[in-house]
């Protein structure tokens, strides 16, 4: 491969530069001729494609139907819950004209779908009998208000899922929060390899329209914090708006409680920025369109019968794993090395007249660039092993990396210099908007969530107003 072809800056030293030249570079992406919108070139559409059935099977075994609604929302719609649009009409896109005609009403470009969703929600939901509904749909939004995209993790168009549940009381929508956080960290830790702070948002970072929000938040090699997975509890907010009523068992009328969840493509951003290195993409087992990559090496004399030798390791490895045999003859053994380790396949196979002789095979792993040997008889059982102790490596990384950079302080000034070194500032904070804003301020970092496993220890202050303390927070600079 030629050096132009493979990466030439390292992630330590320009880690921006590093992104889009892995991004593009192993064809993972490309971008779209409209700013800030993305172009999954089959590499990278493979990996969200895993995600999404991943997802979506552990959904349905949950409960939750898929559904699909329109991509545009009148505007009268949009309009009907006023914090929500409140939060979102910087971000709409807008369509005035049909043709030369220019339209009655403008129709916007669904930045959410809950103006679109909720009307028809309102005519289906009647009874107590029709409660609860638990709807998901896999689509595109677009979202406008940003001068600066940055690829896969701030785009003005992505893909996600939108989940939409409703419910008779709150405590059963509350029931809910659990077991869908719990499907989006079984996603992150068992496909993705990745490790994310677990906890609820502030009120000034909530969803616009909510009543709480709950995330998952990661931190990136350049010390910027990213927005994973969230769920949103909607009490009765839209349910007022959109008059999403139902006669209770004794026959009063009745507002439904509401919840909304998703997880976006903006994860493959998270995913390759953490587990990436100088040489391209690591990606992990579970999401790589190939597990293991055959890589013949023979010279004219021994090519049929090496080659030979790599269609019985590919057609005894194909049945149970994502197997390429790579028989190009126009590359030499060094140039599909250097091709397959900037996609970021987790095991490649080298296979010469050494290990045609030896009935052996020689690998190396992605993640640690380890070399080994397997026999050939084994080699179904130890691919399942070296893929699986890939993924917990990967996990591992993912997890000192995000643990060794959260700081606590109880200092606003130490608080700016940890976020300037690239870490989550963690400190006490006693509720009030007002310091949250000042904290903001004076750190240059934003709150990301209040982690779960965290609780607030008695007598602590804020480390802003010196107050009793409440809850303890992350802070740091943000996409």
């Amino acid at each position: 491969m030629a050096e132009d072809e493979g990466i030439t800056v390292k992630k330590g030293e320009n880690f921006s530069e590093w992104y889009t030249q892995v991004l593009i570079k192993s064809e993972f992406f490309d971008y779209g001729d409209v700013s800030g919108t993305t172009i999954f070139r089959p590499y990278g559409y493979y990996v969200w494609e895993r995600i999404q059935s991943f997802v979506d099977e552990l959904f349905k075994a949950d409960g939750i139907s898929n559904t699909a609604f329109p991509l545009l929302i009148p505007k009268k719609f949009l309009e009907k819950e006023k914090e929500h649009i409140e939060g979102f009409s910087p971000e709409v896109a807008w369509v005035t004209k049909a043709g030369q005609s220019k339209l009655e009403e403008e129709l916007a470009i669904r930045p959410t779908s809950e103006t679109i969703m909720y009307p028809a929600f309102s005519r289906w939901i009647r009874s107590w009998r029709d409660l609860p509904l638990r709807y998901n749909q896999w689509n595109n939004v677009v979202r406008w208000e940003f001068k600066h995209p940055t690829p896969l993790l701030r785009n003005r168009e992505f893909l996600w899922n939108e989940g939409h549940s409703v419910f008779a009381d709150e405590e059963s929508a509350n029931d809910e929060r659990d077991r869908i956080l719990e499907i989006y960290e079984k996603t992150l830790r068992e496909l993705l390899c990745l490790q994310g702070i677990k906890g609820k948002k502030t009120e000034s970072e909530k969803f616009a329209g909510g009543v709480a929000t709950y995330s998952f938040e990661f931190l990136l090699p350049d010390g910027r914090n990213v927005q994973g997975p969230d769920f949103h509890h909607d009490g009765t907010n839209f349910a007022r708006a959109f008059d999403i009523a139902y006669l209770n068992k004794t026959g009063e009328k009745t507002y439904a409680f509401q919840n909304t969840y998703a997880i976006s493509t903006r994860m493959l951003g998270v995913l390759l920025a953490v587990h990436g290195d100088d040489k391209g993409l690591v990606i992990p087992p579970g999401l790589s369109r190939y597990q293991v990559i055959i890589v013949p090496i023979y010279n004219e004399k021994n090519r049929e019968e090496v080659l030979d030798y790599c269609r019985k390791i590919h057609k005894i490895t194909s049945g149970s794993h994502r197997t390429h045999l790579d028989e190009r003859s126009e590359y030499t053994p060094g140039w599909k090395y250097n091709y397959w380790e900037l996609k970021g396949i987790p095991i490649r196979f080298e296979v010469g007249m050494r290990e045609v002789k030896q009935s052996q095979i020689t690998y190396v792993r992605r993640d640690t660039m380890e070399k080994g040997t397997m026999a050939f008889e084994s080699v179904i059982s130890q691919v399942e092993v070296i893929l699986k102790s890939i993924g917990e490596n990967l996990l591992k990384k993912s997890s000192d990396f995000l643990y060794s950079h959260i700081k606590f302080t109880d200092n606003l000034e130490e608080m700016k210099s940890l976020i300037a070194d690239g870490n989550m500032a963690q400190a006490n904070w006693c509720g009030k908007e007002s310091c949250e804003k000042k904290i903001k301020d004076a750190s240059g970092g934003k709150s990301t969530n209040m982690p779960f496993d965290i609780p607030v220890k008695a007598g602590l202050k804020c480390v802003c107003c010196r107050e009793k303390a409440e809850f303890v927070v992350n802070f740091g600079k943000s996409y």
